[in-house]
């Protein structure tokens, strides 16, 4: 599979609900960096501390969370993925940076419009 097909696979995953299949493309050293000064912002290292301190928060902080795929562009090892994210309290767009090598997304950075996604969390 391609970088660009691997960052799909994972869109369609968190889609479907399955963290085990999502979780299957991500390093075991992957680092995720998520933008702002906001209560989810920072560095997880590896997916398990993303999942359990970032993604098990998103019912909660933002009900009925939905993320849409706005365009794609993908080059060597690095995708780009703009996204609209909407929830009852939210509606922004996001950049989503990747770095895909040898099959495994090894870098994730959120672009957030951080003030938004701040507003939502008070």
């Amino acid at each position: 599979m391609t970088p660009k097909e691997i960052v799909l696979s994972g869109y369609k995953a968190f889609e479907d609900g399955d963290m085990d299949r999502l979780a299957k493309i991500f390093h075991q050293n992957a680092i995720i960096r998520v933008n702002g000064d906001h209560k989810l912002s920072g560095k997880y290292e590896g997916f398990e501390n993303w999942r359990d301190n970032f993604l098990a928060h998103l019912p909660s902080s933002f009900p009925n969370f939905s993320l849409s795929i706005n365009n794609v562009v993908a080059e060597g090892e690095n995708v780009h993925v703009r996204v609209t994210l909407n929830a009852d309290n939210l509606n922004a767009e996001s950049i989503h940076m990747f770095v895909v090598r040898d099959g495994l997304q090894t870098e994730f950075t959120i672009f957030d419009d951080s003030q938004k996604i701040a507003r939502a969390l008070n």
